[in-house]
């Protein structure tokens, strides 16, 4: 999949009570607020993304890693190494990760717009964490 061609990606910002999670394309560069997705202890309802998909009908597959400020890993990257996985498994996708770090900081400082619901700071942080893919990282080829 190259890029010099408008793509579709939906990203996940990976939680243990809420998964936010943004739609965006590669010729926009830029993202949209999604519905975000409860979990418990980081398990989301599945056929609930399945819907997700099926509807976005997205090319690609990115989740944020949380690492911390000295770029080490914690248990939360685990689990979000994980739940790419398991997205990559279930639905056949390309499944990406993206440095996080301080996305959700970030999405709590702006102030929403009455486009934003006061409760969507992690779809928000989606929407981070994709357009700085899209800035920075977003590969040519995506295999």
């Amino acid at each position: 999949m190259n890029f010099d061609t408008s793509h579709t990606v939906l990203c996940f910002d990976y939680g243990t009570k809420r998964i936010g999670v943004a739609y965006g394309s590669s010729f926009t560069g830029s993202g949209e607020i999604l519905k975000e997705i409860p979990a418990q202890d980081g398990i989301p309802n599945w056929d609930t993304l399945e819907t997700m998909i099926k509807e976005f009908k997205p090319d690609v597959l990115l989740t944020g890693l949380p690492l911390n400020m000295d770029d080490t890993e914690n248990e939360m990257c685990l689990r979000a190494r994980k739940f790419a996985r398991r997205l990559h498994g279930r639905f056949g996708l390309p499944s990406w990760i993206w440095d996080e770090r301080l996305s959700s900081d970030e999405a709590k400082r702006i102030n929403p717009s009455d486009n934003y619901k006061k409760n969507a700071v992690d779809s928000l942080a989606a929407v981070i964490i994709l357009e700085s893919w899209f800035d920075n990282g977003a590969p040519q080829q995506i295999p």
